[in-house]
């Protein structure tokens, strides 16, 4: 008997980048569409997200933690214009996207598999940079290998490519949504006409395909003490690089190996990341990991993730607009605020989380692609002073001309009048 699981779902994590300059009619239309709540975290209500991240972190990501009672009652009341003014300021602003019901699916034909999207959320940050996150969950089976599919080709539905392959048998059964083509219609209309549009940065940006954050607990039959996790290893490869059960006879699990990072600080839970992937891998064995563990990574560890795609977001934009030479000042007080605000900061004072963190960021290479453009905007900004030095300089120089001439014509007249 194959591999089972136990619990499961899958966010599929899409982000985009909003015009700046339009960032306050996008938060505006959010506010203004029926299908979208915004987002307001309360310490009672969240308490664990409240209590993992640090001080600052709250204050810069979950600013409405601050709006309480007669705040809260008066920012309620307000008119969606002023409140777009307001959380257009915010760095970071939250929404979900009501859905009546949960949207059930299916992939395949008579055979295929059911799934349901539980849940959509909207993430937006101030400098435009947003994402969307899909819960999914895979229905009426408990085969790992239909999870492995599922994964695999829900991953790409939204990419450039996705009309090469056949995803005509993915079915939403739903009144709501016709095929899984009208899921990305859907993300066109949230991201709306406001969406900036970056050439030749498509696949920087999301747009050859979902992220996947993903949760599995495994049944304990499989691994347990008696049953290592090596049984199933090639289960766990696949799963964590997103691959489907048929992935090729001559699966290599060393070369897959190379590309992923694994935190293993547990006996029968471990997270896998990938540039594109992040994901746990748990067995019932341990009540743990189907109690509290799924929650946790669905909250506290779901925005650590998101804060840190962020930071690869900002830092491969900003590496864009150094194209700009026009607007290097501006770039360098976001890169300097960027810097204070949250790339030299902890995030949270807990073991796995600043873990978790760490590894993300490792896995992402954040740390050289902010070394690679604090060292490409110390050179700019240096050949901008340089030029501006040069341009004093022969100012100064031409000033001094003008200076000698006309001191000299001075002399001469004066010379002239003497005589």
């Amino acid at each position: 008997m194959g591999l089972k699981t136990k619990y499961q779902y899958t966010y599929f994590i899409q982000p985009y980048i909003v015009d700046e300059t339009k960032y306050n009619k996008y938060i505006l239309k959010l506010l203004k569409d029926k299908n979208c709540e915004f987002k307001i975290f309360e310490k009672e209500k969240d308490l664990d997200i409240y209590n993992y991240f640090l001080p600052h972190i709250r204050a810069y990501a979950f600013p409405t933690f601050e709006y309480r009672y007669d705040k809260l009652k008066d920012f309620k009341e307000l008119s969606d214009e002023v409140k777009a003014k307001i959380v257009s300021k915010h760095n970071m602003a939250c929404f979900d996207y009501k859905l009546e019901k949960d949207i059930q699916g299916k992939m395949g034909e008579e055979d295929g598999i059911f799934f349901s999207i539980a849940k959509i959320q909207i993430i937006c940050f101030n400098t435009g940079i947003c994402f969307i996150a899909i819960k999914t969950h895979v229905e009426e089976t408990q085969d790992f290998a239909d999870l492995l599919d599922f994964n695999y080709r829900f991953k790409t539905i939204n990419s450039e490519f996705s009309s090469l392959k056949n995803y005509e048998n993915i079915k939403i059964q739903t009144d709501i949504f016709n095929d899984i083509k009208d899921i990305s219609e859907l993300i066109s209309q949230i991201t709306g006409t406001y969406q900036r549009k970056i050439s030749g940065t498509k696949q920087e940006f999301g747009d050859s395909g979902f992220y996947s954050y993903s949760y599995v607990c495994v049944e304990n039959d499989k691994w347990n003490e008696k049953n290592p996790l090596l049984y199933i290893e090639n289960d766990f490869y696949k799963y964590a690089n997103a691959l489907p059960r048929n992935y090729s006879s001559d699966f290599n699990s060393k070369n897959i190996e190379q590309n992923l990072h694994i935190i293993d600080k547990f006996k029968y839970s471990k997270i896998s990341l990938t540039k594109t992937c992040a994901n746990v891998f748990c067995s019932g064995v341990d009540t743990f990991n189907y109690t509290k563990l799924p929650y946790q990574y669905e909250n506290e560890y779901f925005y650590t993730y998101i804060l840190t795609l962020y930071q690869k977001m900002f830092l491969k934009k900003l590496n864009f607009d150094f194209k700009e030479y026009e607007r290097i000042g501006k770039m360098r007080l976001k890169f300097i605020g960027f810097t204070k605000q949250i790339w030299e900061k902890e995030i949270t004072t807990d073991d796995m989380g600043s873990l978790f963190y760490k590894t993300v960021k490792e896995t992402l290479e954040l740390d050289e692609l902010y070394d690679e453009i604090k060292t490409k905007y110390e050179i700019v900004y240096k050949d901008l002073n340089i030029e501006k030095n040069n341009s004093y300089y022969s100012i100064i120089i031409i000033l001094l001309i003008f200076s000698l001439i006309f001191n000299t014509i001075n002399i001469l007249f004066l010379m002239y009048l003497l005589k």
